[in-house]
């Protein structure tokens, strides 16, 4: 957690010899100096970036990423327009020209920033046109002065403007795919209304004032489309008026989304301040909210609606919307730093939380979601969780903000996959099965396909697809927890003498049928939380075990057991569209035995055929899982919320016999333990 923003200074380390034109390094933090000849990259006086997002259909998701986006497309993401009453399009806010209607807010487009991605990256011509039929009417309902969307205000005269934010996103997608020269043009008119707005009416609201960095994005990303000067007048507006997110030792609130969203706000607007204080503060945010509620694995914190004094357990949970968000914002964060450990963070979410968020088949989902979680049910859990209602419940009618947010996790994450560099080259930042398409070099279009199985297997295959020799870097990242990694280049081994995670970059004068292999070893090892009571959770690689409890699904009607400010249409079909408790059918009660000399030692990691279905992240279909050795902890059980009882402080002293335990995947296990104590 002790980060510094790295500027002009570059550790490096040489890792080879020249092999036929052929250079690989293994870079600390790779440089920003130039700027990428063919992306939309920052104009100055903007701070140049490290990586550029490509354009939104660079990436064609293969494997298990494109297996959860078809789930997304067949199951809620695809089919919530016949389900929430905040798609109706009878009386909606956002169909109005006055944007006036009974319907409106941050609903839509919360669910159309991942239900328009999904269409364009799995080039589903229904969900485009759905899609269309939204951004159409977004787009032609701009009001004379400027402004658009529901007109909703929260105090005289003070405009909630936070509605619009998400939609200037889906507008800015929506570009990327059409170029339609409408959204430069409402967004342009737009700003400038927003710049007329006096400071004492400008994102005032709780919400807004948060999420003042989701506005800031959008500006700097019409900035550097048109070079309009009143963009950064308009954003210094912003930073002056959005909630203080460079506290040293607090937050200006501890609602778990905000956090997962606001945080980053104070790097963002480095990118004009120039100022490293800015980006510092962003890395004090992330560590502050960690240090207090993170002491838990998956690489979130505990904040089930807002963190609260007390409640640090890995019992307590994070809702849906606040994944969502960490993965985008360490996908925007790593573009604006370079700093490879965003990268990591983003995985360590998507692998081990994001998944379990869900049922197995994409149809439900849950507002809240643990570490520690050994019930899922329609039950009241306050004050054990903070909220009163049915807020663990799988539930497709349910959880109002998560229920549209949800759709955008898996999209974005395969979208940030790769990224541009400013030496016209290509990274490689979040490994899965897919084939991207990018300008190199002087321009060349080339295609990488990646094959690999990762997070579930160490190799990583690309095979270049070029129609001539082109020289470019291509830049492979090495995620922390990897200690060895191996490179081959149409299989000659490219040696690598490094003692630091970072990027391999190879200078290459590529040709076509090239190939590059990257050997990303894993090892087993024990993470012991010393500030959450000595538990210690298990960890392969990239992914974090959990125990394997048997999940009994039984189901229920999901407008019986819907939160109460849950919204339907009238024609939707609860027997159609289900909700689920899950409960356990086995114990969940134990500690694990650890060989404190050699914690490793103590599992035993076994390998299973790959799922047909290519769908991982399930109890019975996960392709690793590890063998343990613990002891039931008779004290340790359900308390008086209907949770599972506060961690015991290890070592915990127990007479009971050990016994075998089968650890599974976290992103996997709906119910969980992963954060186990330790018995003797």
């Amino acid at each position: 957690m002790k980060r510094t923003f790295l500027s002009s200074t570059l550790l490096f380390f040489v890792a080879s010899v020249s092999l036929h034109a052929q250079k690989a390094e293994v870079l600390q933090h790779t440089a920003n100096t130039g700027s990428n000849s063919f992306y939309l990259v920052n104009r100055a006086p903007l701070q140049k970036e490290y990586f550029t997002k490509l354009p939104i259909t660079s990436v064609t998701p293969k494997g298990w990423v494109r297996k959860a986006l078809e789930m997304q497309r067949d199951g809620l993401t695809g089919n919530l327009g016949e389900i929430s009453i905040w798609l109706s399009k009878t009386d909606n806010a956002w169909l109005n020209k006055k944007g006036k209607g009974k319907y409106g807010w941050e609903e839509l487009p919360y669910w159309l920033k991942g239900y328009a991605n999904i269409g364009y990256v799995l080039q589903n011509d229904h969900m485009i046109k759905e899609a269309k039929f939204w951004l159409n009417a977004v787009l032609n309902n701009q009001r004379n002065n400027g402004d658009f969307g529901p007109n909703v205000e929260k105090g005289e005269g003070k405009r909630d403007l936070w509605t619009n934010m998400p939609m200037l996103w889906c507008l800015q997608s929506y570009y990327e795919y059409s170029k339609d020269p409408r959204v430069i043009k409402l967004m342009t008119k737009y700003f400038k209304w927003q710049l007329s707005i006096p400071d004492d009416k400008f994102l005032e609201d709780y919400w807004e004032n948060s999420r003042g960095g989701d506005n800031m994005y959008s500006v700097y990303w019409l900035y550097n489309h048109t070079g309009d000067k009143f963009l950064l007048d308009l954003a210094t507006k912003i930073d002056k008026n959005t909630a203080n997110w460079r506290q040293p030792n607090n937050l200006p609130n501890w609602h778990n989304v905000n956090v997962a969203e606001c945080f980053r706000e104070p790097a963002q607007y480095y990118q004009q301040s120039g100022n490293l204080i800015d980006i510092n503060a962003t890395y004090n945010n992330f560590k502050i909210i960690r240090n207090k509620y993170g002491q838990v694995p998956g690489g979130m914190f505990g904040a089930d609606e807002n963190a609260r004094e007390g409640y640090d357990d890995p019992r307590q949970a994070v809702e849906t919307c606040g994944l969502v968000e960490q993965i985008t914002s360490d996908n925007m964060l790593l573009g604006i730093t370079g700093d490879p450990f965003w990268a990591d963070n983003a995985e360590d979410v998507a692998f081990n939380i994001f998944s379990a968020a869900f049922t197995p088949d994409y149809r439900a989902l849950r507002y809240l979601t643990a570490p520690n979680m050994v019930v899922s049910d329609s039950k009241n859990h306050s004050p054990g969780i903070a909220n009163e209602g049915p807020f663990l419940m799988m539930n497709p009618f349910s959880s109002r903000c998560c229920q549209h947010n949800h759709s955008a996790g898996w999209v974005y994450y395969s979208e940030y996959s790769w990224m541009a560099t400013p030496d016209n080259g290509i990274a490689a930042q979040l490994y899965f099965e897919n084939e991207v398409q990018a300008k190199v070099g002087n321009g060349t279009v080339v295609t990488l396909s990646q094959q690999t199985k990762y997070p579930f297997d160490d190799q990583v295959e690309l095979t270049l697809s070029t129609p001539k020799t082109v020289s470019f870097p291509l830049y492979l990242r090495i995620p922390s927890w990897c200690k060895n990694p191996a490179l081959k280049i149409n299989g000659k081994v490219i040696a690598l003498v490094s003692n630091t995670n970072g990027y391999i970059k190879i200078s290459n004068t590529w040709k076509n049928g090239d190939k590059i292999s990257l050997q990303l070893p894993m090892e087993l090892t024990v993470r012991k939380w010393e500030r959450n009571k000595n538990s210690v959770s298990v960890n392969y690689g990239p992914l974090t075990y959990s125990l394997l409890i048997q999940e009994n699904y039984i189901q229920q009607d999901s407008k019986a057991t819907a939160i109460g400010d849950s919204r339907w249409q009238e024609g939707a079909d609860p027997r159609k569209w289900p909700s689920f408790e899950i409960k356990a059918g086995s114990d969940w009660n134990y500690g694990l035995l650890i060989n404190e000399k050699d914690p490793a030692s103590s599992f035993k990691v076994i390998r299973k055929s790959w799922p047909a279905g290519n769908d991982p992240f399930t109890n019975a279909t996960a392709p690793i899982i590890i063998k343990a050795q613990g002891k039931k902890i008779t004290g340790w059980g359900i308390d008086q919320y209907g949770l599972a009882a506060v961690l015991p402080q290890s070592p915990v002293n127990t007479t009971e016999p050990a016994t075998e335990l089968t650890l599974i995947p976290m992103g996997g296990a709906r119910l969980r333990i992963s954060s186990f104590p330790v018995v003797e």
